[in-house]
């Protein structure tokens, strides 16, 4: 009876493995789609497409996923909360976990959306659709009060300038962005060298580099 139950489950992430490949084609180098095997979490990933968060097959299962193993309560479906990639990029996530006939979670398919990617776009189709010339305005004098989160936006807003994101700039566009934050005094803030080449996909010696 165990071997049919096994191989139940077995087919069954078999099934969830062909929606994860064919969910990951669909969005090519936006949406991050991760199959995880909850039979084993010490190697949970059985697939995953889009690679956005640098994680690789045969990874150990998330926080979540534990959380799902440890509680057959637990819900089945968690849509759009708030998360982030190691690098820093926000994601909108949603992670769908999959019961066998037992009642036991052993499978869950999670979808990360880049959501940097989008925001370029959104900021340009405001530019686009806006009644009144608007200008950006000097920042303040004063740095004190500037964090991550405005910087992100800032480099975000100035590379949708360009119709791009920051990490498709080009060479020249990615060292005419840092000039610009580095004529406007974002240098000066704490740790913006390293947020600014993680934007931007670079070294933080290359960040101060194209600042020269």
């Amino acid at each position: 009876m165990e071997g049919v139950v096994d191989g139940a489950d077995e087919h069954l992430i078999g099934e969830a493995e062909k929606i994860a490949v064919a969910l990951g084609r669909m969005f090519p180098g936006l949406c991050e789609v991760v199959l995880h095997d909850l039979r084993d979490p010490r190697h949970a990933i059985r697939a995953i497409e889009n690679n956005l968060s640098g994680r690789q097959v045969g990874d150990s299962a998330t926080e979540l996923g534990l959380a799902r193993i440890a509680d057959p309560e637990y819900p089945s479906v968690l849509q759009n909360y708030p998360n982030r990639f190691p690098d820093g990029r926000p994601v909108k996530s949603t992670s769908i976990g999959l019961k066998n006939a037992a009642g036991e979670y052993i499978a869950a398919l999670c979808l990360n959306l880049d959501v940097s990617v989008l925001s370029p776009v959104t900021l340009t189709l405001s530019h686009l659709v806006a009644t009144e010339t608007e200008h950006r305005e000097q920042p303040p004098e004063t740095l004190r009060d500037r964090n991550t989160r405005e910087l992100r936006h800032t480099v975000e807003e100035l590379a949708a300038e360009r119709a791009a994101t920051p990490r498709s700039l080009s060479r020249q566009d990615k060292k005419a962005l840092v000039r610009q934050l580095h004529q406007d005094g974002y240098f000066d803030s704490r740790d913006a060298a390293q947020t600014i080449a993680d934007l931007l996909g670079v070294s933080r010696a290359t960040v101060y580099n194209y600042s020269k």
